[in-house]
């Protein structure tokens, strides 16, 4: 077995003749974007903002899968600080009050969705994050930060909230990591972070601790299982965690308390705010807000506040976020889907929503301008929340889902989906990109024949698009279809044949008419409850389709897709849409599969259609595969795969027996999607949080 994906140095090239071999041909990554999407509005999902207490322009923000940024500019500009660190998942970020320069980032993020990745420990700078070190990852790997507080007084003592990692089923997202089942609540080091101690209170998730302002001794913490649990609710220490007191006076039942969060008043230490959501289903569903409430004396004693009314919708295990004035404990904000204000201590309540909704983060700076963190990046409010500031340019944070697509003719264009941000194209050179359907993009394909007519879709079965005009308009073409669907249900150009497509849910579905009208082609195709997360056609034989479903099944057809043999099993992965599947070129029956979890095979090729596989994965670390692609043997060259995992981009031209990093200057982020484009010989790949990237394929040999 593979050595466990515990350090970053296991990512790395192991002989130094390798390394200096690696140097000398490995081309450069272009990042492509988009950074931000044309108008400056929007980047992708942020999840924590740190704000510096005394330099107005210097805040740090963590991004759901980009890792630590920084602006020393008031967010005109962004520098990306921890690329090359082993995961960019940030769960939240904290600057210690005494020592400015202490910087603490947790990995992990706690929103608890199927695209919250594990973390792998901590991240700790001591010079205002130009340099890190990598901490605690036997502690914590395979969970999730939801908060750190620092003591006020000593910036080598701090506290962390640490959860399960999210997803549905639950620990979806840390996708079989073989510490995902580790210890969880609340942790305290004393040395900076590089030793731990769990405190004495429930070994469930916890999902907020703060400080009382002022004091190293009284704490806040929050646990707050998204499931509910009988152990779920507001805890108080006043001996700096030692002890702890259960909070319950005011509060809902606990059988009514999921995700909670929490924030304490600087102006008024005795002042504390609470936004709590009911329990989530085993689903998703149901985790409306159950209210938002106040305490005036350290927490003895609640109060609910007025009319919030349910601003997470049924989704607050993914958005459950307060913060209060640091300047005036009467005024405070209640993040979910929506944006809302009191400035009377909750006897009302207005709606402030930043131009995008999914609020995450909420943060003051030293001007006392409120800094949000949403799944559109980072805005500014100098008036409260009345108008906004996108603080967006140079922030390259867009999560891609799988189903990039790439024009034939015009190399510049190039069109994908992203998480919240719509479908995006990008049509000529740097990180500019246009939004050209809304929604959560997701699949997409270009006609090569006519490649004016292009399919988009957004969340949910049937939501399908054609536009014949390159994006300028589109139209409804998903009438027919109906089923089960992995939230973005992926579909295909017939390579041979631009009139035919297939489109998956728990079936597949075929088009003769190039996507205008669809009939049933397949039966249910999963074990009777799952969907089709994966769907592929050979280009030499579009007889040969092979599709993956999210409960394990590998399945391959003979005869177009209308029906199929299963040839895997039990075959672990991520939920939600991917291109684990991948034909060669030119050989129908030979199919490779990546599969994206900890300790398996994660890399695997057929050579007859399925019926038995080659693990290829000997010489890769053990990280999570989302997307292979592959180069045929040519003229005495050997067959070149290259594996997309959960950091970064890999490449075997020995049939696995050695791996290395592909290129240089490719953040160790997360690879969702991966083209191989051998006519402009060059690779295109789209991360989940760092945008799209190009690099150029290296000479035959």
């Amino acid at each position: 077995m593979r050595a466990p994906f515990l350090v970053a140095a296991a990512l790395f090239l192991s002989t130094t003749a390798e390394a200096q071999r690696t140097d000398r041909v490995s081309p450069r990554w272009v990042e492509l974007g988009p950074a931000p999407i044309a108008g400056g509005e929007y980047s992708g999902r942020v999840s924590a903002v740190a704000c510096s207490p005394t330099d107005p322009d210097r805040y740090f923000v963590g991004g759901a899968d980009s890792g630590v940024w920084r602006t020393t500019d008031g967010g005109a500009t962004w520098e990306s600080l921890t690329d090359q660190l082993p995961t960019t998942a940030i769960g939240a970020v904290a600057l210690a009050p005494s020592d400015e320069n202490v910087v603490y980032a947790g990995t992990g993020e706690a929103n608890y969705a199927n695209h919250s990745r594990y973390g792998l420990g901590l991240y700790r700078s001591t010079d205002g994050g130009d340099t890190w070190t990598h901490l605690a990852e036997d502690t914590f790997a395979g969970r999730a930060f939801a908060r750190i507080a620092v003591d006020p007084a000593d910036p080598q003592r701090l506290f962390v909230a640490i959860t399960r990692a999210g997803g549905f089923p639950e620990m979806a997202a840390a996708k079989e990591h073989p510490q995902r089942a580790g210890p969880i609540g609340v942790f305290r080091s004393t040395d900076g972070g590089v030793t731990w101690t769990q405190l004495a209170l429930p070994n469930v998730s916890a999902s907020d601790v703060v400080f009382e302002p002022g004091s190293s001794t009284t704490l806040y913490a929050a646990i707050g299982r998204i499931y509910g649990s009988p152990d779920n609710g507001v805890y108080k220490s006043t001996d700096g965690g030692g002890t702890w007191t259960r909070l319950t006076s005011g509060l809902p039942p606990v059988a009514e308390l999921g995700r909670i969060a929490l924030s304490s008043a600087a102006s008024d230490p005795q002042r504390l705010y609470a936004l709590v959501t009911n329990p989530s289903s085993a689903t998703g569903g149901g985790a409306s807000t159950r209210g938002a409430f106040r305490s005036d004396d350290g927490g003895a004693t609640w109060s609910q506040l007025g009319a919030l009314g349910s601003i997470q919708a049924s989704y607050g295990w993914y958005l459950c976020v307060v913060g209060v004035d640091p300047a005036d404990e009467d005024t405070a904000f209640f993040g979910g889907l929506t944006l809302h204000r009191t400035g009377n201590a909750g006897g009302s309540f207005s709606n402030v929503t930043p131009p995008h909704v999914d609020l995450h983060a909420v943060a003051w700076d030293a001007s006392g301008r409120l800094v949000v963190g949403d799944d559109g990046g980072v805005h500014r409010s100098t008036n409260g929340g009345q108008s906004w500031t996108p603080l967006n340019d140079g922030l390259g944070t867009i999560q891609f889902y799988a189903g990039l697509s790439t024009h034939p003719t015009d190399p510049r264009v190039v069109l994908g989906g992203t998480q919240d941000n719509g479908t995006n194209q990008r049509e000529a050179v740097g990180v500019q990109w246009t939004q050209v359907f809304g929604g959560d993009g997701g699949w997409t394909q270009i006609d090569r024949s006519a490649p004016n007519r292009r399919f988009v879709e957004y969340q949910g079965t049937g939501n399908l698009f054609l536009t014949t005009n390159g994006g300028s308009s589109f139209g409804y073409v998903g009438g027919d279809l109906f089923g089960r669907n992995c939230f973005l249900p992926p579909f295909l150009i017939d390579p041979t044949d631009s009139t035919r497509m297939l489109y998956a849910t728990e079936r597949l579905f075929e088009s003769t008419d190039g996507g205008i009208s669809w009939s049933t082609l397949s039966g249910d195709l999963t074990t009777g409850t799952g969907a089709i997360r994966s769907l592929a056609i050979a280009p030499s034989d579009p007889d040969k389709v092979y599709i993956a479903t999210n409960d394990g099944l590998v399945q391959a057809s003979t005869d177009g897709g209308a029906t199929f043999q299963v040839v895997r099993s039990g075959n672990p992965g991520w939920p939600r849409v991917t291109r684990e599947l991948c034909v060669h070129p030119t050989e129908p029956l030979t199919v490779f599969l990546a599969v994206s979890a900890f300790d398996t095979e994660q890399v695997l090729r057929s050579a007859d259609g399925g019926l038995t596989w080659k693990a290829l994965d000997a010489g890769l670390p053990d990280v999570p595969v989302n997307v292979i692609a592959v180069r045929a043997a040519l003229r005495g060259a050997p067959e070149e795969v290259f594996a997309g995992t959960d950091s970064g981009l890999f490449h075997t031209n020995d049939g696995g027996r050695t791996w290395r990093r592909y290129g240089k200057g490719l953040p160790n982020a997360p690879v969702i999607d991966l083209v191989i484009e051998e006519d402009r010989q060059r690779v295109l790949l789209t991360t989940q949080g760092r945008g799209a990237w190009r690099a150029q394929l290296e000479p035959r040999r």
